[in-house]
């Protein structure tokens, strides 16, 4: 999900092992888990590959994404009331924090996990109070599938992050605004280059 490993490069266990200090059993349950999931691929006699990208997959993935993160915003804008909305506001307040330092930074590289990371937990929050567990779940798996597209085909230069710094906070404010239209366009223009 942060580019670590090259779009359809092999993923050997044996050599895994030794990079993350377990046994090669370990890493191979850990492959199997994440094939699972649609992040590695996986071929009997073959071992496991990182997943590979293409812009029709993260086109597709991208689409379904936001058809479930729009219900889960607006069921969530609906139950969470204000626990949510402070929740939802520190979430971005952090995000907001490491995106405005990236776009001030000469390069966004060692920045990408910790960006990841702060992204992934905005929008969850946006969805956590959907009370759709399915919802919930199917979207944590296409979030990572979406992220590590994304990440394959993104040239993350410092001025990549100015318009999403708007776009998460054009979430926030439609989300805290309590405006259902708002909020699903919000989603919707958030991921608009991810269409095209």
């Amino acid at each position: 999900m942060t580019a670590a490993f090259e779009p359809g490069s092999k993923l050997k266990p044996s050599t895994l092992q030794h990079e993350y200090g377990c046994s090669a059993n370990t890493v191979r349950d850990v492959l199997l888990q994440l094939s699972k999931v649609g992040l590695v691929e996986f071929e009997i006699q073959r071992g496991f590959r990182a997943r590979h990208a293409s812009k029709a997959r993260l086109h597709d993935i991208c689409r379904f994404r936001i058809v479930l993160e729009q219900e889960g915003a607006v069921a969530s804008m609906r139950n969470g009331g204000l626990a949510w909305e402070a929740r939802l506001a520190a979430a971005h307040h952090s995000l907001s924090h490491i995106e405005t330092q990236i776009a001030r930074a000469p390069s966004a590289e060692p920045f990408v996990a910790l960006w990841s990371e702060a992204e992934q937990t905005f929008h969850q929050t946006l969805i956590s109070e959907c009370r759709i567990p399915p919802l919930i779940e199917t979207f944590d798996a296409v979030y990572k599938q979406f992220r590590q597209q994304m990440v394959a085909a993104t040239d993350f230069t410092p001025g990549y992050f100015n318009p999403i710094i708007r776009e998460h906070q054009a979430i926030l404010d439609a989300a805290l605004s309590g405006n259902e239209d708002a909020l699903r366009q919000a989603v919707r223009d958030h991921q608009n280059r991810n269409l095209t």
